[in-house]
């Protein structure tokens, strides 16, 4: 009988095991760390998340599978319109219609900028829009921001910022045909709400991953955390995978594992020499939870930082405000006491809270695949039979976020389901 190891209980690996479960397959989904969620979870020790996300109105594929398992990701996240506001005064909102007119409606609106600069992207929006978001080249996002005549102090203060927040890696090392693609199905798109910010009020681990365990536990799946898959190799009629729990043979594999995991698994098959395997430099993410008093809130709940080593701010409720650092920027160089002392004393300038509160900060030296340009990713048809990969590193139209690794997820289902189909 069919059976089908799902090795990797991120999100792209629930993705997976959710639509193989729907189509009646018998799956088991094997995970090393003691619950599922990957990169994205409350912390399995601390009531916090390890990172802060914000996710967009255009991860269609995300909500829908919330809601396919009764996640109502309304009630999980806060909706907010798209709102760009900074610390020095910059603030650009758009309106909920659908289009270039939302677009064209906000820019003109905006405090902070020129009328001039308005103009100016405006019109490059318009031209962009008309060549399907697609660079001539894969340069930088700033070289590519320049050559399009976009002005350096906007740049800084708007485009910078959403870069890092969108690909995690600055706007000079940045992939132009990435942050296109993301402008494309964000600010760029027809679609009604597509713009909107959507902020956690619940943890990561409740928009997704603990449903998805409660879910597949009433469906009979067998979900193993804290099970490491040592190694696996061919065998006859399938595959053998090797784990603490013994030796197990299953006819397909779905790899869903972080892109540093997966060569160790690959070395030993036959032809892994020429396999493209996932990106290996890496960028880091660092998120800063500072407990103020309940009455400390933010001016917008998301704001952009300038000026100094803050990047994003996130107002999660009763004082609890969490600090985002992205890419390499040299905040990687300080202590751990220096960032937090130095975001605290940006959060004041904004809050007036000047009591330095308690703090957590989580470092993920790995966060995320460097998006730099002209960028190979990793396939996820392999050449050996019943074998496919899941994650965000191989899901080529997008950087490195949620919706890449759910979209890669419900691929290499749709892959196993019909493995004669390209």
């Amino acid at each position: 009988m069919e059976n089908i190891a799902i090795i990797g209980g991120g999100w792209a690996g629930i993705a997976a095991a959710i639509i193989l479960t729907e189509a009646g397959k018998r799956i088991a989904l094997i995970e090393a760390a003691p619950s599922l969620g990957g990169r994205a979870k409350k912390i399995d020790t601390a009531p916090l998340d390890n990172g802060q996300h914000i996710l967009s109105g255009a991860n269609r594929e995300t909500f829908a599978l919330m809601r396919r398992i009764g996640v109502s990701p309304e009630r999980v996240m806060r909706r907010l319109p798209f709102t760009f506001l900074d610390n020095a005064g910059m603030r650009l909102a758009l309106p909920n219609m659908a289009g270039s007119l939302g677009m064209a409606w906000g820019l003109f609106a905006a405090r902070g900028i020129s009328l001039k600069t308005k103009w100016q992207t405006a019109c490059w929006l318009t031209r962009l829009k008309e060549r399907g978001f697609v660079p001539e080249d894969d340069s930088t996002v700033s070289q590519w921001l320049a050559a399009s005549g976009q002005p350096v102090e906007f740049c800084r203060r708007f485009w910078e910022p959403l870069c890092l927040a969108a690909l995690n890696a600055p706007a000079h090392k940045a992939s132009a045909r990435l942050f296109a693609r993301v402008l494309k199905d964000t600010l760029g798109s027809g679609e009604k709400g597509s713009k909107d910010l959507f902020i956690p009020v619940e943890s990561l681990s409740e928009l997704l991953p603990n449903p998805a365990a409660r879910w597949l536990a009433d469906r009979n799946v067998p979900v193993r955390p804290g099970c490491r898959v040592k190694r696996l190799c061919p065998s006859e009629g399938g595959w053998e995978i090797e784990s603490p729990a013994g030796r197990e043979t299953f006819t397909r594999i779905i790899l869903a594992v972080a892109p540093q995991h997966l060569p160790a698994l690959l070395k030993e098959l036959p032809q892994a020499d020429g396999f493209p395997l996932p990106p290996a430099i890496f960028s880091p993410i660092a998120t800063v939870y500072f407990h103020y008093p309940k009455t400390t809130t933010l001016p917008f709940p998301l704001m952009a930082m300038t000026g100094g080593i803050g990047q994003w701010l996130i107002d999660r409720g009763n004082g609890l405000i969490a600090a985002v650092l992205s890419g390499m920027s040299g905040w990687e160089e300080l202590s751990r006491a220096e960032i937090a002392w130095k975001l605290h004393l940006e959060i004041w300038q904004i809050t007036g809270a000047h009591i330095f509160p308690e703090f957590d900060i989580f470092i993920e030296k790995r966060a995320t695949f460097a998006a730099l340009p002209n960028l190979v990713r990793c396939p996820q048809k392999t050449p050996w039979h019943g074998l496919f990969l899941a994650g965000d590193y191989c899901w080529a139209d997008y950087p490195a976020t949620l919706e890449s690794a759910v979209r890669s997820g419900l691929e290499a289902a749709r892959l196993c389901l019909h493995p004669g189909k390209s």
